[in-house]
């Protein structure tokens, strides 16, 4: 503890900074001063704040006449409906793990108010308990992410050791070009290295199937890479699955039309019957299939032709795997 009064001033700024509560009694039995002492120095913050409202925005040490103590209150610290709703979303992804997201909501606590920390922690409490992380091949979920950034930020190839669905482990050089997150997971997009005839194909890697990583000297130019664009991805793209780019036309007659406005940001309605849509979308791959297919029967693929036999062999696949419902003789007996 710094007894001089640069230093204290400094360290009662950082604590309330921290979102501590600063009482003048007890800062000042702390620091072995006098009352007056710390009522200057929080005077001298005060009045540095609001001769430096360019630098600290709307920043304030307010006191709080119930507790009988100051709080630090500036717009940057994060509401607890703010908080809340980021926690959640963290929560819901199921992409870090435990000890990951108990670093990250704590860190995040200590940008709210001391007055909302103890409602907000109530409110996750049973959720935290009971989280369930996604399993991971990688040590750590943001340390390969940040390794990844740096690799896209400096253009450098780099070998990947990667496990496929399958659980097979093969070795990849590739190009990094863009990480994304969708659906549990953060992806990585990249071109192959190299002069393979695919080299302008972009691939997905899901982030957390990378066992390893190493990095190759030197960098490659802009033209090197094939233009790419991650938004328009992520609007056609479901599952993250590869596939060819195709324009669908399906009739849905489900009870929630914006559900799959929704879901596919490409799709729009062209017609409406009674209760039934029918809607257009441009989608890549085969990730659109597995969520039609999850619509049951208030799904019904039009356009193209080729799209609609492939839904019509797969549900004829499906059906096939339950086969006929077998017959429970009947021997006069009542059960």
């Amino acid at each position: 503890m710094d007894n001089t009064k640069q230093g204290r001033l400094l360290e009662i700024f950082f604590r309330s900074l921290r979102g501590e509560d600063l009482s003048v009694k007890k800062l000042a039995a702390e620091y072995g001063v006098s009352t007056k002492s710390v009522s200057r120095d929080i005077g001298d913050l005060k009045a540095f704040l609001a001769d430096h409202r360019e630098l600290v925005g709307n920043t304030e040490l307010e006191y709080c006449s119930q507790e009988k103590c100051y709080r630090l209150y500036m717009d940057e610290f994060l509401t607890n409906k703010e908080l809340f709703a980021l926690v959640e979303v963290m929560i819901g992804a199921r992409a870090f793990s435990k000890e990951e997201l108990l670093t990250l909501t704590g860190k995040l606590k200590k940008f709210t108010t001391t007055e909302d920390r103890p409602k907000l922690n109530e409110l996750i409490r049973k959720e935290l308990y009971h989280y369930a992380e996604v399993k991971h091949d990688c040590e750590s979920v943001q340390e390969t992410l940040w390794k990844l950034v740096g690799c896209i930020a400096d253009k450098r190839e780099i070998t990947i050791e990667y496990y496929r669905m399958d659980r097979a482990c093969k070795t990849h050089r590739i190009r990094p070009t863009s990480v994304m997150f969708a659906d549990h997971y953060f992806y990585l997009i990249a071109f192959l290295a190299g002069e393979d005839e695919e080299r302008d194909k972009p691939l997905y890697f899901r982030a957390d199937r990378i066992k390893r990583i190493v990095e190759h000297r030197g960098t490659r130019n802009e033209e090197e890479t094939p233009e790419f664009d991650e938004g328009l991805l992520r609007k056609r793209s479901l599952f993250m699955w590869p596939g060819k780019l195709r324009t669908i036309r399906f009739e849905f007659s489900g009870p929630s039309v914006q559900a799959v406005l929704d879901k596919l940001p490409t799709a729009k309605i062209i017609e409406r019957s009674g209760g039934k849509y029918t809607l257009e979308a441009e989608v890549y791959g085969d990730g659109i299939k597995m969520w039609l297919l999850s619509q049951g029967s208030w799904v019904k693929v039009t356009v193209p032709d080729e799209f609609a036999e492939e839904m019509r062999k797969e549900i004829a696949a499906m059906s096939a795997q339950y086969g006929e419902k077998p017959k429970i003789p009947n021997n006069g007996t009542n059960i």
